[in-house]
């Protein structure tokens, strides 16, 4: 009683937001780095960043290409940089990093919790034989995991490590689920995605997935079914409840 069609055998599963409280630091870690950098700037607008902001731009794509369409968004070019850039050069990557550096230290402080719904729905997958992996755009997607005492149900993970290594386009384009399935050795068909982000349940619905799970963590069920969700619940554990 997982709330899925009995042709799914697989799971994967965004993390930040759907299996740990961290969208919110996300968010905070973002907003912080956007209203610092934009009171430095000359143009663009530099009005403050906003949860619209987050939800529209930078929530659930690989941190270089929240970082390029949030500051499109804003009339604001930037170079791409390198990856190692400094948090303070005025690149795609140095702001990036300076976001990646303050998650750390907002992670390090508050540290990471799983929703216990999520964690129940886990050791229910688990239970029922399904095979669970973890896709994320969070280049720290192991430390999270490890963090909130989720990895020992994980048997796949795919992450912005994994997008950058293979090449990956970032979420909406549907690549890291598409390898996430590949890496559990099922196809997309018989595979159920799980996303809180808008650009997330785009990528599950365009890789052809067999059921997709919106996740109502930002007051935005009518947009995650518009972009394909199957189902919408508040927590997963609500899906425990019912059969489809």
């Amino acid at each position: 009683m997982i709330g899925l069609p009995e042709a799914i055998t697989a799971c994967l599963f965004d993390l930040d937001g759907v299996l740990t409280d961290t969208a919110a630091l996300h968010e905070i870690a973002w907003r912080r780095t956007f209203d610092e950098f934009l009171a430095t700037r000359a143009d663009g607008d530099r009005s403050p960043f906003t949860k619209h902001d987050y939800t529209a731009h930078v929530d659930g794509r690989p941190r270089a290409d929240g970082v390029r369409t949030f500051l499109t968004a804003r009339d604001v070019r930037l170079p791409d940089g390198d990856p190692d850039d400094p948090p303070d050069r005025a690149t795609v990557n140095g702001v990036g990093n300076r976001k990646n550096d303050l998650l750390l230290a907002i992670i390090a402080e508050r540290g990471v919790e799983p929703y216990p719904g999520s964690v129940a729905y886990l050791r229910a997958a688990r239970d029922a034989g399904l095979a669970i992996g973890v896709v994320t755009s969070s280049a720290n997607g192991a430390h999270v995991l490890d963090a909130a005492d989720l990895t020992q149900y994980v048997r796949a993970r795919v992450d912005g490590l994994t997008i950058v290594r293979d090449g990956l386009r970032g979420k909406p384009a549907p690549d890291s689920f598409l390898a996430g399935a590949a890496a559990l050795g099922v196809a997309p068909a018989a595979t159920a995605v799980f996303e809180d982000a808008l650009a997330g349940v785009t990528a599950g619905r365009a890789g052809g997935f067999g059921y997709v799970v919106g996740v109502d963590r930002a007051d935005q069920a009518d947009d995650l079914r518009e972009r394909g969700a199957d189902v919408v619940v508040d927590d997963l554990a609500d899906l425990l409840e019912t059969s489809t």
